[in-house]
């Protein structure tokens, strides 16, 4: 057999499909795992006559490998990937390419991209996202870092991505250094708010309404068949409909404590220091954080007072159209917020991000896919400048038609004590988006009055700051004016 295209160190559950469908495209595939013994099992069992080569030493590993080499790494985030770079180095010589293939922190990237472009050798730091059936039959691939590494990548990479229905791979680069973990990062962050809006949406079905799992069932297929049309509603719907071997609902079996890990956290944590308002996605990572605290839950539930409960009397038929509408004009928030958090981004780190391709990347093989994703592609189409997309054409006459059925929702959930942080934050988003006048002027004066910390006003250029002695016993000295 020929030398391989591509190394891929790693046999977890993405590694090991990866590999699969790398070597189902045509590729030739090396693989080594630390604990050995995987990597004969794993070329004895699946990988079984197969264009795909074991190697039981990093050494072994590189020397399989046709020129530039190219080394991928499915492992853990954090310090596993420091690690194998340190043990890759020595093998390697300039040019040859390591890339890091999981879940990384984009500010590790950033560091990682430049220690090892600084050793002569070139660095990728790629989001791929689908999970196990996305990685075996052809994931969304966000690569970025060292510029010069993408030609040596890019057959393979946009061979074994999703396509979509125009035959488009969901892989492009995506930018320098870190853009391509910012990128995945973001995704998830949309990934956890799409994820607790339909949990939302679901609880307003079954608490607010009273549907049963195969009424909730039906609204979800109906859902997918239309503008809601993603891979989410999509499991969501077969989620409600399924049933063990006893007859048991499982969705009703499973303990209300939801996982995370620290995607959506990271996405949040970066809103706040580029100072934007990823309102949207904090409530979703919260509302985790939240459902974790079971046994407080469940001792508050009888002492903490709330609405009675009591049967819905409005229209079930109409008010579900209402959550449908609701549902659609939160999750145009939720992207809009996305996208100013990436334009934030790409400002302040000199990438240069191809917003339209972003979403075309989305479009298949991403946990994420939806047809929704073809509108935000034709927004940036129309209008690469975009700064946010509530204010293409097309999205709000979309939030416009939505937005009486949206408040009757919110306003619905509230007034019955259901809990819709999500849904509500990208109400109050596009609401405080919408204004032109916010009550920041009233905080301003607070922060002069009891810390000097100066305002600007609107009768005045901006860029020229004042102080008021509100008291008469503060004096004209003001704090040095400065944004955290």
């Amino acid at each position: 057999m020929s030398q391989a295209d591509i190394g891929l160190i790693g046999l977890a559950v993405m590694g090991e499909n990866l590999i699969l469908n790398m070597a189902s495209k045509g590729f030739t595939v090396a693989c080594f795992n630390r604990t050995t013994s995987k990597v004969d099992d794993f070329i004895n069992g699946r990988a079984q006559g197969q264009r795909i080569l074991g190697a039981h030493s990093i050494l072994e590993l590189t020397g399989l490998l046709a020129r530039p080499r190219k080394v991928m790494l499915m492992v853990k985030a954090g310090q596993a990937v420091d690690d194998f770079i340190e043990q890759l180095r020595p093998h390697l010589e300039p040019g040859d390419i390591i890339i890091d293939g999981g879940n990384s922190n984009f500010q590790d990237t950033i560091r990682r991209t430049k220690y090892v472009e600084g050793l002569g050798l070139l660095y990728i730091g790629t989001g791929v996202s689908g999970g196990e059936e996305g990685a075996l039959t052809g994931p969304s691939i966000m690569p970025g870092g060292s510029p010069a590494a993408w030609p040596a990548v890019k057959p393979i990479f946009q061979q074994i991505a999703a396509k979509t229905d125009r035959g488009e791979p969901c892989c492009e680069w995506v930018g320098e250094n870190g853009a391509g973990h910012f990128v995945k990062m973001v995704h998830n962050g949309i990934e956890y708010g799409d994820m607790q809006m339909i949990c939302e949406t679901y609880q307003m079905m079954k608490q607010g309404l009273g549907l049963t799992n195969p009424e909730m069932h039906a609204v979800f297929k109906e859902w997918n068949e239309g503008e809601l049309n993603s891979y989410l509603i999509e499991i969501t719907r077969d989620i409600l409909a399924y049933r063990d071997a006893e007859g048991h609902e499982v969705v009703d079996l499973i303990l209300d404590t939801a996982g995370q890990k620290g995607t959506g956290k990271w996405t949040a944590i970066a809103a706040l220091d580029a100072g934007q308002p990823l309102t949207l996605i904090g409530e979703a990572v919260f509302a985790r954080c939240l459902s974790a605290l079971k046994d407080e839950r469940v001792a508050a539930a009888p002492v903490l007072p709330g609405p009675p409960p009591a049967p819905f009397k409005g229209n079930k038929t109409a008010f579900i159209k209402n959550l449908k509408q609701a549902l659609y004009a939160s999750k145009i928030v939720s992207y809009a917020q996305g996208y100013q958090l990436m334009r934030a981004a790409a400002r302040e780190y000199g990438w240069h991000l191809n917003y339209g391709g972003i979403a075309l990347m989305w479009r298949g093989g991403c946990i994420i896919r939806s047809a929704f994703l073809g509108r935000i592609k034709k927004a940036f189409d129309r209008n690469p400048e975009l700064g946010n997309l509530l204010l293409d054409p097309f999205f709000t006459k979309a939030v416009k038609k939505a937005q009486s059925s949206w408040r009757k929702v919110v306003a619905t959930a509230a007034r019955s004590g259901v809990p819709l942080p999500a849904i509500g934050a990208a109400l109050a988003y596009y609401d405080g988006y919408r204004c032109a006048r916010l009550p920041a002027n009233l905080l301003q004066a607070q922060r002069d009055y009891f810390g000097a910390h100066t305002y600007e006003r609107v009768d005045q250029p901006r860029g020229q700051f004042f102080h008021t002695n509100w008291t008469g016993r503060g004096g004209a000295t003001a704090a040095s004016t400065y944004v955290v």
